[in-house]
């Protein structure tokens, strides 16, 4: 069974993206969850636009709840596509880009989502809280 995530790693994930957001100069809504979606941390930036609040964490549940990033959704949940509602489902879900798995040794241990800037911003932000998780853990 894998480790699950740490209180000390998930800050960590939530550090290294916070930095990259100010980096870039956009505020963001940072949320991150454990493998059962829930949530562990979560930091609104000052002046991070308040409907993204909901957003980031819906973005982080999303992407435990598909075992998939956000971003993979976009094709097939528009209109006339095969999954074409999903978001509608579950308590809404989000199917646009910066909700992205946490993974170590192959196994999923949390999601990150961020929200309030372009969904290209999102994911960038997301990438680096994702690259800041150690891939290895002693027990």
């Amino acid at each position: 069974m894998p480790a699950s995530l740490t209180l000390e790693e998930a800050e960590a994930v939530l550090a290294a993206a916070k930095a990259k957001a100010e980096e870039i100069g956009q505020p963001m809504n940072i949320a991150v969850c454990d493998d059962g979606g829930h949530l562990v941390v979560f930091a609104r930036m000052d002046a991070a636009i308040k409907v993204s609040v909901d957003i980031s964490q819906r973005k982080a549940r999303t992407a435990i709840m598909m075992n998939l990033p956000t971003d993979a959704l976009s094709g097939i949940t528009q209109p006339g596509a095969e999954l074409y509602g999903l978001e509608w489902t579950s308590g809404g879900l989000v199917s646009f880009g910066g909700g992205m798995l946490l993974s170590r040794r192959g196994d999923t241990v949390g999601a990150i989502g961020v929200s309030a800037g372009s969904v290209a911003q999102d994911m960038e932000v997301a990438a680096a809280g994702v690259a800041a998780l150690p891939k290895t853990r002693d027990k």
